[in-house]
Formats: structure tokens, sequence, C-alpha cells
């Protein structure tokens, strides 16, 4: 377990931090439909990519540790679900969003209870492990 979710924590950050790298870049071009953001959409797409940058940086630190710290990795999947939720607010609000939009909400709704599933597996298993006796 503490294997998988080593390599998830991982591919998270790296995705979300070339997302966000992407972003900062490139502004509303990646962004489906942006085209019609004008500069004040497009500054702030720039500013969340940084964010985004940071969010996939600290799943990186968070796969970088031993035991994985189960706490940051609840609070990151955390953030994440409620990142989908608010992509469900906006359905509700202004209606259907792109389907690549709907596509990155699921995923951002279905990660994170098998985040919070594994989120305990390196600190169980590091507690498992048999302790060197000083003697």
């Amino acid at each position: 377990m503490t294997g998988l979710l080593k390599w998830l924590s991982w591919i998270m950050g790296i995705a979300c931090a070339a997302i966000g790298a992407v972003h900062i870049v490139s502004g509303m071009a990646p962004v489906p439909d942006g085209d019609s953001g004008g500069a004040t959409v497009d500054s702030l797409v720039r500013f969340f990519g940084a964010i985004f940058l940071g969010y996939g940086l600290a799943w990186i630190w968070v796969a970088r540790q031993s035991p994985i710290p189960s706490k940051a990795v609840r609070l990151l999947a955390g953030i994440l679900f409620l990142g989908g939720a608010s992509r469900l607010v906006s359905w509700a609000d202004v209606g259907r969003p792109n389907w690549f939009q709907l596509l990155l909400m699921a995923i951002e709704l279905a990660l994170p209870p098998l985040y919070f599933w594994l989120s305990t597996a390196g600190e169980r298993e590091a507690a498992d492990r048999p302790r060197d006796s000083v003697g």
C-alpha cells in the first residue's frame, strides 16, 4: 500500500506542477473555450497556475517523506476534493462545462477517497517494522 500511495503522490505532484507551470507560461491557451477570457481572466489563470504549481510541489514533498505523513495526504486530498466540489457548484450556477472539465471534476471527486484510504499506509507499515534493539 505504501508503494501505491508513494506512486500516486509522485504522479499527482508531477502532473499538478506541470499543469501549473503550463498555465503560468501559456495563460488561457490550454483552457478549453478559454479564448474569450480577456486580460483579467488570463491574469487570474496565471495566478492560479502558480498556486497549482505550489500544490504539485507539496505533493512531491509528501511523496519524498518516509513514512508518508498521513495528515499532509489528507489535507492535500481534501483540497483536491474541494476543487471538484467547486466545479459542481459552477455547473449548478452557470451551466455544464466542457467535457474535459467534467473529466477533471470526476478525477477530483474520485481520487480523494482513495488517498484518504491509503493515507495511513506508510505510518502503519513503519509501526509494524521491527525496531533494532540496542543492547
